[in-house]
């Protein structure tokens, strides 16, 4: 899952942007309106976490301009809690709303609610020869026996297997898996599908499309 944080209080948006990433997201961070946007208008983020207090561009204005503009779900974040300030971020086109302060277990829950919803209907547990993921436990077997992967491996084994069969380019892969500082002309995808299949084991799960990526 790829999100974008948006707040304006640096050591705050760090402190999420790590723990997502300890639960194997790849994420960016932008610390106020315009910064946002111009992430979110160019990058395809699954959720964006966006602040309403926002210096420059406030965030109800750049939540107005993202809803129905880009794929992503929206979480708001505020320090205001009342109900009346809650209908007023959803009727500019928030999909949730979250009052701060908050505990992180449940921004983690939220965000991966979202994320579900920004793509086609997809189980919450995954499986396909013989392998079964599980992403919101982080947990991978195959035939019953426990797989011990690294973030990015469990990001695209997840992409691999939600796409149902369709080859997924590497491109695409990079620019879901990885956040906006992924080198495009990085091997990052090509070593972690190596180490991947390593991992899973015989026989092969995933498997090389020539011009059109790789497929489980």
């Amino acid at each position: 899952m790829r999100v974008l944080v948006v707040e304006d209080d640096g050591e705050l948006a760090e402190a999420i942007a790590a723990g997502l990433r300890l639960e194997g997201m790849a994420v960016d961070t932008a610390l106020d309106g315009d910064a946002a946007l111009d992430r979110a208008l160019v990058n395809d983020y699954d959720v964006i976490v966006l602040d309403r207090d926002l210096p420059g561009v406030h965030g109800d204005e750049v939540c107005a301009k993202l809803a129905g503009t880009v794929r992503a779900r929206i979480l708001l974040l505020t320090a205001a809690g009342t109900i009346a300030d809650r209908v007023a971020g959803l009727g500019r086109g928030a999909d949730d709303y979250l009052p701060k302060p908050f505990a992180f277990a449940e921004l983690i829950a939220r965000i991966r609610a979202l994320g579900r919803r920004s793509h086609p209907a997809v189980p919450p547990v995954l499986t396909a020869k013989g392998v079964t993921l599980d992403p919101a436990r982080r947990l991978v077997t195959r035939h019953g026996r426990c797989l011990d992967l690294g973030p990015k491996e469990l990001a695209v084994l997840e992409l691999l297997m939600a796409a149902g069969g369709r080859a997924v380019s590497a491109e695409e892969l990079l620019e879901r898996g990885w956040d906006e500082m992924a080198d495009p002309f990085s091997t990052a995808v090509k070593v972690t599908v190596s180490r991947l299949r390593r991992k899973l084991g015989e026989p092969p799960v995933i498997e090389t499309v020539a011009q059109a990526g790789y497929r489980i």
